[in-house]
């Protein structure tokens, strides 16, 4: 993000929390408090996307009837068997 779209905000924190964020800078995670607070939110966002993610696999498997997750297994099981045959770390 360019520096003319940041958004300027002016706020307290608790105290841990502002530990948290300088001891971000400090080990060099974050040149900035500004940029810890980017690091800090960016995380929050990736694990609430995760447990969206994990919850909506969830909801899936648990609609299946059993005919369906039969079908599902036997589809693993192919991409499993199939993906044992590659070598990710020289195919192109």
């Amino acid at each position: 993000m360019n520096k003319a779209a940041r958004a300027k905000i002016s706020t307290t924190v608790a105290p841990e929390n502002y530990r948290f964020l300088t001891a971000l800078v400090k080990a060099g995670k974050a040149r900035n408090l500004a940029e810890a607070v980017d690091e800090a939110v960016e995380n929050l966002r990736r694990t609430q996307n995760r447990r969206r993610l994990a919850q909506a696999t969830s909801a899936y498997f648990d609609s299946l009837t059993p005919e369906e997750l039969a079908e599902e297994a036997a589809t693993a099981s192919s991409l499993h068997k199939a993906a044992k045959k590659i070598d990710f770390d020289n195919e192109l």
